[in-house]
């Protein structure tokens, strides 16, 4: 019984950490949209900007899964590893983004709020599956 309740806290705090990480991902994209994303994907229904959180949140996934495999059993290590290479992927999921939005014409942010589909906004959600799984496969 004492494993059990152990392996539970263990699951609860990786659950927190990468909770907290897709909280920080949700921000970030919150940030690169004009207006409030939370209105955009709910009243609004706009599809461009739950897909890119969407992408964003399963890269984000992605990394933290990889830092608790590559943890050997260590629940310190794979614990700060979850919270560090996250916040690294965020970074350079944030970076990415910027990259392809000074390679494209217009501004990437203001084709989210576009009701209309755009293909552009795959190809960002593209870069941030991408982006998460080469850090997850720099991990392990």
């Amino acid at each position: 019984m004492q494993n059990l309740a152990t392996d539970l806290l263990v699951t609860l705090a990786y659950g927190v950490v990468g909770v907290a990480l897709m909280g920080i991902g949700y921000a970030l994209v919150d940030l690169a949209t004009p207006g409030r994303l939370n209105h955009l994907i709910w009243h609004e229904r706009n599809r461009n900007a739950a897909l890119l959180l969407a992408s964003n949140l399963a890269g984000v996934g992605v990394i933290v899964v990889a830092a608790i495999a590559a943890s050997e059993d260590d629940f310190v290590l794979g614990l700060v590893g979850s919270a560090a290479y996250g916040v690294l992927g965020l970074v350079i999921m944030a970076a990415a983004f910027m990259l392809l939005d000074m390679a494209t014409p217009g501004r990437l942010g203001e084709l989210l709020v576009d009701p209309e589909p755009h293909p552009a906004v795959w190809v960002s959600a593209v870069v941030h599956l991408a982006t998460g799984a080469i850090i997850a496969a720099a991990i392990s």
